[in-house]
């Protein structure tokens, strides 16, 4: 059964799973624990592995290894949990919306620029909900450290410096993540695209230029990259990108006029008069499946709607083409 926008949802929304990999039982985990959702459908080229996913979370729910055959289907489905490589995100989204689901698709949204907007675009002329799967947009840290710089009372922001590593390098072997032709920017495109996004989340400014050099470091996508650029207002932005690190880790620092707004190691962290003090994180903690629910069943305001895709994208390749070209890359934006 199809679902048209205007339709009225009965609990618990009835959710398929199209790519059953890491992400895809994230998110059918996420479903379970939120209650209000439920797998009802299994997609992957792979039918073992939505077979597995399937034994977990939906012994009722159909599998299919082919997303034409799904889609034509008549499924008992109301939205669509999309976690497939990213240039089959456009093509499976825009064919989900046709069927009237709601969608929330993994990041990168699509794989080019043209389909972010044509997305855009449609989602702003009506129909289901699209969301992106930015999960750091519900975390109460995140939240606590945007609502904070956004606060004014710890004045302007003079300064972003970004630190991110990951062991990212030693699990791409052999997978579509180790593609250039699928996965653009290799760890940049894929774990970087969180902190490019919390950039334009926690600020609200713009880059208007970008200077960067990118490393392959042996693998046939980008690995590390050194990234220094300036963002709306003079402000000097830093940003290191190494994918073959051993732990996961990060600090990212905010400098503004009267402290200094800081995470390390998934804490919040104030620097001021000389000390640095420990900050309470209160703003509530959810996860993208849940804000998606919010949306669908609550009318809630979209927390990563489609447009948050487009400047993560842009700045994605300004890094990539000031890498390529050995100059700075200026950029602008509407």
């Amino acid at each position: 059964m199809s679902l048209t926008s205007d339709t009225k949802l009965r609990l618990p929304v009835r959710c398929a799973i199209v790519g059953c990999g890491r992400m895809g039982r994230w998110h059918a985990e996420r479903l379970r624990d939120d209650g209000r959702g439920v797998v009802t459908a299994l997609v992957d080229p792979s039918r073992e592995t939505a077979i597995r996913l399937q034994h977990d979370f939906s012994p009722t729910g159909h599998v299919y290894d082919d997303f034409a055959e799904f889609l034509a289907a008549e499924n008992d489905v109301d939205a669509v949990v999309i976690c497939t490589p990213t240039p089959d995100h456009f093509p499976q989204i825009r064919g989900c919306r046709s069927r009237g689901w709601h969608v929330l698709c993994e990041k990168p949204l699509a794989h080019t620029r043209d389909e972010i907007v044509t997305l855009i675009e449609e989602c702003n002329a009506g129909g289901p909900i699209l969301s992106v799967g930015y999960q750091r947009r519900y975390s109460s840290l995140f939240r606590t450290l945007r609502r904070e710089v956004r606060s004014g009372k710890w004045g302007r922001i003079r300064a972003i410096t970004s630190h991110n590593v990951e062991n990212w390098q030693q699990t791409i072997g052999g997978t579509w993540r180790d593609n250039p032709a699928i996965n653009r920017g290799g760890f940049i495109g894929d774990a970087g695209s969180h902190k490019l996004d919390m950039l334009f989340f926690l600020t609200g400014l713009k880059p208007i230029s970008v200077t960067a050099h990118t490393d392959r470091c042996g693998s046939h996508v980008e690995i590390a990259a050194g990234v220094l650029a300036r963002l709306e207002g003079d402000i000097p932005l830093m940003i290191d990108f190494i994918g073959h690190a051993q732990y996961l880790g990060e600090d990212l620092h905010i400098h503004c006029e009267h402290a200094d707004l800081m995470i390390r190691d998934n804490k919040f962290f104030v620097g001021e008069n000389g000390e640095v003090r420990e900050l309470l994180c209160d703003e509530p903690n959810s996860n993208p499946a849940a804000g998606f629910l919010d949306e669908i069943l609550e009318g809630a305001d979209p927390v990563a709607p489609p447009e948050c895709a487009l400047p993560v994208f842009d700045m994605t390749t300004a890094i990539l083409e000031s890498s390529r070209m050995g100059e700075t890359v200026r950029l602008s934006f509407p």
